[in-house]
Order: structure tokens, then C-alpha cells, then sequence
């Protein structure tokens, strides 16, 4: 995974930005979804999240829900659960079923204890104070409640940063470009069992290592197009680099059969 500058840290957590741009609605976030389609080994997330909560009664609150993936999936198999989505976004929001509420996670509107489960999947890397998101996780949670988080791995996609880099430097006419935008690297897999242990305890790390072969550079391109909402902060002329990274996958999968990707992601599982 690819450093993160200051400039960078800042516009990945930007409130607007999140909520009017990069997660207006859910097509960029759909696009990033999609690559796993090609993963080995498959893994359903929302179902290794449905089992974690197996003996979780009560309410659950799914912070940054993004377009209700886990959220659907939890109330059509725990229909016992009152699962409430949260995101910061309006737009994503559109289609999930209430109960869902429009929040900033730094500052979320229900009272100590609430929950019996919290979830924070894939999105604390967006929170401008990561820190002050996890007190208000361990706040509206129970005392004997789980929380469950996600993130990726600092070696996540490597060869993407790659792909990106020699991109870059063949659009800016260099030997080596501008890094890719990483939005894990500010709540890493590595970097989260200690922003979570302030707050929590037991904490279980769950990885799910796998690798994503195409032999379409379609699912490639749409995945580093999804990062629209970041390309001032890219350093690069960003449709110009994408073009240049479809024709280098391209070329790849024409003299090698396919273009893999290592994938390095995982949950944390832990308790109040």
C-alpha cells in the first residue's frame, strides 16, 4: 500500500467531499465492490459478518453503510435483529430500507449504550479524527456489545499501485510516477488493532487473503476510475493515466493470458 500525504489525508476524510462526491451515490462504491467478483478464494462478507453476530440479540447499527450491502443481508437472514443503516451520504442511502439515518460517525445521534453490535466496514479510514469515531463506537455500545470492523492490509492490490505508477510516469513523460491514492493506509489492517484497543478489548483479527485474476480489463479500469472524487490530490492527469493503466492491462492480458491482482484484506472482530 502506497503512502498517504497530508493533502491526501485530508481531502480521503473531507465531510463534503465523501458526502457529495466520492459517495453521492453508489457508483463509484459499486465499482470498487466489483472486482472482487473475481477473487479466489470467494468470500462472502456479509455473511462471515452475519455469523459473527450469532449470538448478538437486539440492535445493531451498521455505521457507514455505504448502499446497504451488509445491511440487507442482516436483516434478511437475522430477522430477529433491528438493524439500523447510518451513512454520511444521503444519496447512498436512497435505496436502503429504513430504518436508516443520515450521521456523521464522530458524532452519532443515539444515546450511551444503544447497540448490542456495532459495525464500522471499510470506512473509518474516511473519519477526519479516527480516534473520536471509536469512542462513539464504544459509546452507543453496550457493555457486553461487539463491534466489528474492516479494513485492507498495507500489501492490499500492490500490483494496482504498480499498474497506476507506470501509468503516471508514461502520461507525465518521467521514469517513475506519483503513487496511487490509498484510502486504507489512514486505518490499515496493520495500524487498526491500536486505534481499536484504545476503546476495546479481545480483539480478534480475522484476514482473508485471496487474488483476483481478469482476463477483461474492464473490472481493472472501473476500479481505479472510482477514485473521480479523489484526482486533484493524484498528481497526475487522472482520466489520461486511467486510459494509459486500461491500455498497460491491456497489453498484459494479451501476452500473458490475464492481469492478477493480490488481495489482502480482513475484520476485527472485538468487545466493549
Amino acid at each position: 500500500m502506497t503512502h498517504i500525504t497530508e493533502q491526501q489525508s485530508a481531502a480521503v476524510s473531507n465531510r463534503r467531499l465523501l458526502a457529495h462526491t466520492a459517495y453521492a451515490d453508489e457508483r463509484h462504491l459499486a465499482a470498487r465492490q466489483s472486482l472482487y467478483r473475481w477473487q479466489r478464494p470467494q468470500y462472502d462478507l456479509p455473511e462471515i459478518v452475519v455469523g459473527e453476530l450469532a449470538y448478538v440479540k437486539g440492535t445493531v447499527l451498521d455505521i457507514g453503510c455505504g448502499n446497504g450491502t451488509f445491511v440487507n443481508r442482516m436483516r434478511a437472514d437475522r430477522r430477529d435483529l433491528r438493524v439500523v443503516g447510518i451513512d454520511i451520504s444521503a444519496g447512498i442511502l436512497a435505496h436502503v430500507e429504513k430504518p436508516a439515518f443520515v450521521a456523521d460517525a464522530h458524532a452519532l445521534p443515539f444515546a450511551d449504550g444503544t447497540a448490542d453490535a456495532v459495525l464500522a466496514l471499510h470506512m473509518l479510514y474516511h473519519m477526519a479524527d479516527i480516534p473520536a469515531a471509536v469512542r462513539e463506537m464504544a459509546r452507543v455500545l453496550r457493555s457486553s456489545g461487539l463491534a466489528v470492523a474492516s479494513t485492507n492490509s498495507e500489501n492490499d492490490k500492490r500490483e494496482l499501485d504498480q499498474l497506476w505508477q507506470r501509468a503516471a510516469a508514461d502520461v507525465l513523460g518521467i521514469p517513475e510516477g506519483p503513487s496511487r491514492l490509498s484510502l486504507s493506509s489512514r486505518f490499515s489492517l496493520e495500524k487498526a488493532p491500536a486505534f481499536l484497543g484504545a476503546e476495546f478489548s479481545d480483539i480478534r483479527v480475522r484476514e482473508l487473503p485471496g487474488t483476483v485474476e481478469v482476463t477483461d480489463p474492464a473490472p481493472v479500469v472501473a476500479h481505479l476510475a472510482s477514485y473521480e472524487a479523489w484526482s486533484e490530490q493524484c498528481g497526475v492527469p487522472f482520466r489520461e493515466t486511467v486510459a494509459r493503466a486500461h491500455q498497460l492491462v491491456s497489453a498484459t492480458i494479451a501476452s500473458e493470458g490475464s492481469f492478477t491482482i493480490t488481495c489482502l484484506g480482513g475484520f476485527l472482530i472485538c468487545r466493549a
